[in-house]
Parts: structure tokens; C-alpha cells; sequence
């Protein structure tokens, strides 16, 4: 239901931005910005051991509500900074979590971090809006997009020299991206119909990762336990939101979680 909403609101949005710069436009744009820019830096943000961790901007959530909508982007990117995160997560959807294109924007330029723009994309207009705000990768949704589309969006993406983080839910979900040959795949805990969370999705679904993609859990990851356990189980990243913007002291609790 929430998915469902979250993509007829998108659609008209983005129904509005084409009348007003057409795909030829926003295309040229993007290639321009990502000229001379640095490919994979996502990826090679994670390639490395240790502690992981993707420290996301969310002001709010269907399922929670307002998360903080008090904090300004930079603030909270420099706080992730000097905590440690390996990249930032910048969820850009208007409606429901309160979020945008502009967030993105000031985050890259108040920080040298990987920028992540997370976001539910299904057409290739916003990957190209991703590159053009500075976004050094993309997600992609398996439950969202067919086969043909993600193939599609993952090419559109190596072509910009973006990364794409490739989010799964079930076993199903993950058979089919494994077929696309992802690098970085993205198993998310919360079920985005009905926005419950568990981290037994992520205790599952590592079993069944393809040996070559860098696996990254998302949602639901309170403690440096829970992050010791899905590390030894495999993960190499962890993306973490509202943890972190509910905690007072990001950096702080960033030190607690990785120390």
C-alpha cells in the first residue's frame, strides 16, 4: 500500500518536471556534471574491512512520521563526517519523507563523502537528475522494477560512472538481480508494502549472495551487536537512518556504533 502511493505521487511530480526540461536536457546536464568526476566512489567506499557504515538523511517516514525535521543537511553531514560514516544516504522523496533533490545538493558540497541518492526511481529521467545534483550512486528497487528495467537503469548508471544499489527483500527479488550482475546489493528489512522491519530478512537472505557483489543491510540496525552479527555473517556495509537522526549526537553515535 505505502509503495503503491509513494509512486502515483512520484508519477505526477515527475510528470511535471518533464514539461519543464525534457529527457535531452537533463541528459546533456548530467553527463556534463559527471565529467572528469570520479567513478565508483561508492563502491570503492565499501570495498574496504572494518565498519561500513552508510549514515542516511531521513527527516521523516510513512510508517514513523517526523524523524527530525529540525537538523540542516550540512550540519548532519559533517556530524556524519567526523563520526566516521563511510558514504552518506540522502533520501530525496517529497511526499512522504519529506525530503529532496536539494538535500542532496548541499550534502555534496558540505562534505568529500560518497553521496547516495536514495529515492524510488522507475524511470531513467531520475538518474540523471541523480548525477546532475552530484549523486555518486543510485538505488534501484527490485520490488518495484522488472527485469528488463533494472538491466536498463543499472547500464544507464555505468554509463555516468555512478554506482547502483541494487535492493532486494525476498530470495525471489534477489534470484533476479543476481541475473543483472550487481556489484552492491542492498537487502533491505523493512517490507516496503507494509513497512514492518526485521532483521531475520537480512540473516536469510546472506545465504544466498552471490560471491562477487559487496552486500549491504539496511534498516533496523540499532546496536553494535546487531552490527558485529550481520558483519560476520557477510555484510560489508550497513545503512543507517533513523538511529542516527533521532540519537542528538550523530557522531557520537557513530563511535558507539563502530568502536
Amino acid at each position: 500500500m505505502f509503495l503503491t502511493e509513494i509512486i502515483e505521487l512520484k508519477k505526477a511530480r515527475l510528470a511535471s518536471l518533464k514539461r519543464q526540461r525534457d529527457l535531452n536536457e537533463i541528459k546533456d546536464a548530467a553527463f556534463a556534471a559527471r565529467a572528469g568526476a570520479e567513478k565508483h566512489r561508492f563502491l570503492n567506499a565499501i570495498e574496504h574491512g572494518g565498519i561500513n557504515i552508510i549514515a542516511e538523511f531521513k527527516r521523516a517516514s510513512p510508517s514513523k512520521g517526523i524523524i527530525n525535521d529540525r537538523l540542516a543537511p550540512e550540519a548532519v553531514a559533517k556530524n556524519y563526517k567526523d563520526g566516521g560514516a563511510c558514504a552518506i544516504s540522502v533520501l530525496t522523496e517529497e511526499d512522504r519523507f519529506k525530503g529532496s533533490l536539494q538535500d542532496l545538493k548541499v550534502i555534496r558540497n558540505a562534505v568529500d563523502l560518497p553521496v547516495l541518492r536514495k529515492d524510488f526511481i522507475f524511470d531513467e529521467y531520475q538518474i540523471y537528475e541523480a548525477a546532475e545534483a552530484g549523486a555518486d550512486a543510485i538505488l534501484l528497487i527490485a520490488a518495484m522494477l522488472g527485469d528488463s528495467d533494472l538491466r536498463n537503469f543499472y547500464s544507464i548508471a555505468e554509463n555516468l560512472g555512478l554506482d547502483a544499489l541494487v535492493e532486494v527483500h525476498t530470495k525471489e527479488e534477489l534470484e533476479r538481480v543476481k541475473k543483472t550482475e550487481a556489484k552492491i546489493i542492498g537487502v533491505n528489512n523493512r517490507d516496503l508494502h507494509t513497512f514492518k522491519v526485521s532483521l531475520d530478512v537480512s540473516r536469510e537472505l546472506i545465504k544466498h549472495a552471490p560471491e562477487k557483489a559487496l552486500m549491504i543491510t539496511e534498516s533496523g540496525i540499532t546496536s553494535k551487536d546487531e552490527i558485529s552479527e550481520l558483519r560476520e555473517l557477510g555484510f560489508a556495509g550497513f545503512l543507517i537512518g533513523e538511529t542516527l537522526m533521532r540519537s542528538g549526537n550523530a557522531a557520537a553515535e557513530l563511535g558507539r556504533l563502530t568502536t
